[in-house]
């Protein structure tokens, strides 16, 4: 497997509001170490901030200050070409879709400019899933349901202004129920309105490796099914992502994920520069 064919498409930085272990520096310096081909900076911007989140931790500003993280940027590719790296460096945007706040999202990425942006559900019906509230009264295939719909329907409203649907099993990171995964055949209809609108509108299907770590004793798993799927609707490549919140994270797995992608039949990885796409083989 090369290395440099592999890109991280989704990390965080201390520009986040949750990056208190993150530097941006240390991280991309582990990117090189590793020796794959790039790297993105995607910080949180999440506009909407739930009244049951604010429960339980003091009201953050979850928007990060652009302008500074794209000098930090800037300055980091400067001092690791200096050293000889030949490591990309890209910036990017998680930004946190939700119904609510559609306007304020719009007028977000117009003003800003990205290399790439992914769109990711954090918060829905006004909770944070990590405080388990949206999970009460809800079998769990009503709370991975909902979920789902909630990613199709904000992703199809913004259209051509996101690159990289984010962790769509993100919902199953702290569920309280025995079933750990998002699988194909428990929800099929669903699934095929999501995979068939990424593949064809040119999006690309993030698999975010941060979510097949053991949480409280229960481990998800990628579903082959969904890959196989996907290709059948047409989809060619995955972005691959660690979701790192510190250096160590980054690349998390990806080796052995690269290699499990081209055995069910992904050959490609992709990311994005200038909001363009670059395909590379995963092999």
């Amino acid at each position: 497997m090369g290395k440099t064919s592999l890109f991280d498409n989704h990390n965080h930085s201390q520009f986040s509001f949750d990056g208190q272990k993150a530097d941006l520096e240390l991280s991309a310096r582990r990117a090189s170490e590793l020796g794959l081909g790039g790297i993105c900076f995607t910080d949180h911007c999440d506009l909407h901030v739930p009244l049951m989140k604010q429960k339980y931790e003091p009201k953050t500003d979850e928007e990060f200050e652009v302008e500074k993280q794209q000098s930090e940027i800037d300055r980091v590719k400067t001092v690791l070409l200096s050293e000889g790296s030949p490591l990309k460096i890209f910036k990017g945007v998680e930004i946190g879709v939700y119904r609510d706040v559609r306007e304020k999202i719009g007028r977000y990425l117009e003003e800003n400019t990205f290399d790439e942006v992914i769109a990711s559900v954090h918060y829905l019906d006004d909770t944070d899933p990590y405080w388990g509230e949206y999970y009460q009264d809800k079998t769990f295939k009503e709370a991975y349901g909902g979920y789902l719909e909630a990613l199709y329907t904000e992703m199809k409203w913004l259209g051509d202004r996101f690159d990289i649907m984010g962790h769509y099993d993100y919902i199953t990171r702290y569920a309280p129920y025995p079933e750990a995964s998002i699988l194909y055949k428990d929800f099929p209809d669903l699934l095929d309105e999501i995979l068939r609108f990424l593949a064809e509108e040119g999006k690309a299907l993030e698999i975010n490796t941060k979510t097949y770590r053991e949480l409280k004793g229960r481990l998800p798993v990628l579903d082959p099914d969904i890959l196989r799927r996907y290709i059948e609707l047409g989809g060619e490549f995955v972005s691959l992502g660690s979701d790192s919140h510190k250096p160590d994270g980054v690349g998390f797995n990806f080796q052995d994920t690269a290699e499990y992608l081209v055995a069910n039949g992904i050959r490609y990885g992709i990311h994005f520069e200038n909001r363009n796409p670059v395909v590379t083989p995963l092999r």
